[in-house]
């Protein structure tokens, strides 16, 4: 009788297993979602509040439905024209606005750039992101015409080349397209409620509309936002909300942790807590499911398992060199060390089908293998 009931209970232990595990399989396979540009902020904000452990999980199901788990771009960003900005984003040393360390520079000669593009490349890095610190390109057409070479020769070194020059028109758009810019950099910081108490001096729409520019001159997307500037999770929602619903995702999401710095108005604010960074990562993954997550500005202050738990997470690209414009960065050297720890690998230029699809298309919509392979 004693075999008999042992059986009997073994049996049902094992029926109960199976069941489960299917349920889990099902689980994740739902998770694996096409990409969607109708999302409700509700729904998005479902998930974000959903217990985090369950949210990492689903994220990295998704990740893994749409990506390599192994693979991480490594970018690498340098101000090639710092400070004297007059616009008043409340969180950068750059604006004219705030006595800061910063000290304004004129916009730098393309010779010390392709240097330090070289040194990118040598270092591992696929993405060579250059920043300057203005509003718009308005009354700037010597400056314009050099950064235009500064794309033309990174761009035959077989890199991705991203910029951010404040706002464009269509037609500078094309420009840089033509000039062979790979991606282009317009962050929205945080959701369209919110978004006055961080900056005046240019709307949200204006901002959409250099990311509408971007867009129809076939350049790739780079349109996140920075946690801790005083925003509340609704707002958090609110940003993937508003990327989400754009024609088209974005090729790239940058996630940043605000760094306070003296003599702006946002040095008093605390750093986000890593939970928060977390959750939101995760919730853009599913909600991107195409999209590069960067894991940006603040990372050198995340611990090695917190930055392995955010790729687990979903994010799949961080900027790693000398400096972050005018923050910290973790160095080349440090970068490396960790992936080779945790078995990853250094993403190749052109290698998201996303951004592929935008650079020298061949008749099949898709670069071809060799370049690819570059």
């Amino acid at each position: 009788m004693l075999r008999i009931g042992l059986k009997g209970v073994a049996l049902q232990r094992v029926t109960f297993i199976n069941k489960r595990s299917l349920a889990t399989v099902t689980s994740v396979a739902s998770t694996i979602s096409s990409v969607r540009n109708d999302w409700s902020r509700q729904e998005i904000q479902k998930i974000y509040d959903s217990p985090l452990l369950d949210l990492v999980f689903r994220a990295g199901s998704v990740h893994r439905g749409h990506h390599d788990p192994s693979k991480i771009q490594l970018c690498t960003l340098m101000n090639i024209k710092t400070g004297g900005c007059s616009e008043d984003c409340s969180y950068c040393s750059q604006s004219s606005r705030y006595v800061t360390e910063t000290k304004a520079s004129r916009l730098l000669e393309v010779a010390p750039v392709i240097e330090a593009a070289r040194k990118a490349k040598e270092n591992g890095s696929t993405r060579f992101c250059m920043g300057a610190a203005w509003r718009d390109l308005a009354g700037r057409k010597r400056g314009f015409e050099r950064i235009l070479e500064m794309v033309r020769e990174i761009r035959a070194m077989d890199m991705e080349v991203c910029t951010t020059l404040g706002m464009l028109s269509p037609e500078q758009a094309k420009q840089l397209k033509e000039a062979g810019l790979t991606a282009y950099n317009h962050n929205l910081d945080t959701s369209r409620e919110f978004y006055p108490e961080v900056i005046t001096t240019r709307s949200y729409d204006e901002r959409l509309g250099t990311i509408s520019a971007v867009r129809e001159a076939g350049i790739s997307v780079c349109s996140g936002g920075i946690l801790g500037l005083g925003e509340s999770d609704e707002d958090r929602v609110g940003l993937i909300w508003e990327v989400s619903n754009m024609p088209e995702h974005p090729e790239s999401f940058p996630v940043n942790a605000l760094i306070p710095i003296p003599g702006t108005p946002l040095e008093g604010n605390e750093r986000v807590p890593y939970h928060t960074l977390l959750r939101t990562i995760a919730t853009a993954r599913i909600v991107l499911p195409m999209t590069i997550i960067r894991l940006a500005a603040g990372r050198y202050t995340l611990a090695e398992s917190e930055q392995v738990m955010c790729f687990l997470a979903g994010a799949n690209a961080v900027f790693t060199g000398e400096t972050m414009l005018t923050t910290p960065c973790s160095p080349w050297d440090e970068d490396k060390e960790l992936m080779g720890r945790w078995g990853l690998q250094g993403m190749r230029s052109f290698e998201q089908s996303s951004v592929a699809r935008k650079e020298n298309p061949s008749p099949g919509g898709i670069l071809a293998e060799a370049e690819i392979q570059k």
